[in-house]
């Protein structure tokens, strides 16, 4: 079993590298994979259990990397227990389990000595599987979460972003004004996870157009 500082060297690691690439899903609204992608709470379907703290971070980012339409996560003993398993050459993804727990022989000396038992942290490793990796699980647990019904731009913020006269794009996986071209692009309303969130990305891009129109010789730092 890996050390406590080679679980925190792990965890680090993957943060740093979704930072670094600028795809961090808890960040960008948007889907980069396709716009299948679940930014729902991870859960352990057989237990009915959510994942929490530096799991929820750490299993948004695989499901975002492999474009996974669920965020239901198994382990390997699970998913055979429930009468699947894990396809062959699947890769998982490993999450961690910190807690506290009471020695034996320190609950026998705070009975002896009448003090409070001191509790001793742990932290373990486990390695899960999204059930997108699996076959034969029962469809309760297989099941994927209802698609996004395809968003539609709201009326208003389209005569708005016409009433500007914008060279205005619509395609790609990426949300930027280019200068030189004066051109606003940003991904289909169809790859954000909420559908405000690509009229609000759309308006901060057009902004950018505003400020080179006022200032041509100026920056915008937002």
């Amino acid at each position: 079993m890996p050390n406590r500082n080679d679980i925190y060297t792990t965890v680090t690691s993957r943060i740093v590298a979704e930072l670094e690439a600028g795809t961090v899903p808890w960040v960008q609204p948007w889907s980069s994979t396709g716009a299948t992608t679940s930014v729902t709470m991870p859960r352990n379907p057989g237990t009915g259990r959510a994942y929490s703290g530096i799991n929820i971070l750490m299993l948004w980012a695989a499901a975002a990397q492999n474009d996974y339409p669920a965020n239901a996560w198994l382990t390997y003993r699970q998913a055979t227990e429930a009468g699947g398993h894990v396809r062959k050459g699947e890769r998982g993804t490993t999450v961690v389990y910190a807690n506290r727990f009471v020695p034996e022989v320190e609950r026998q000396r705070a009975h002896s000595t009448g003090k409070v038992p001191r509790a001793v942290p742990f932290l373990k490793t486990y390695t899960v599987f999204n059930v997108c990796q699996c076959d034969g699980l029962p469809a309760d647990l297989a099941a994927s979460p209802a698609g996004r019904a395809p968003a539609e731009i709201l009326p208003q913020v389209d005569a708005l972003i016409r009433a500007t006269g914008a060279s205005f794009r619509i395609h790609g996986d990426r949300a930027y004004y280019t200068p030189a071209t004066d051109i606003v692009t940003v991904p289909p309303p169809q790859a954000y996870f909420q559908p405000i969130n690509w009229h609000r990305t759309a308006l901060h891009e057009l902004v950018h157009n505003a400020v080179a129109r006022i200032m041509p010789h100026g920056r915008c730092e937002c």
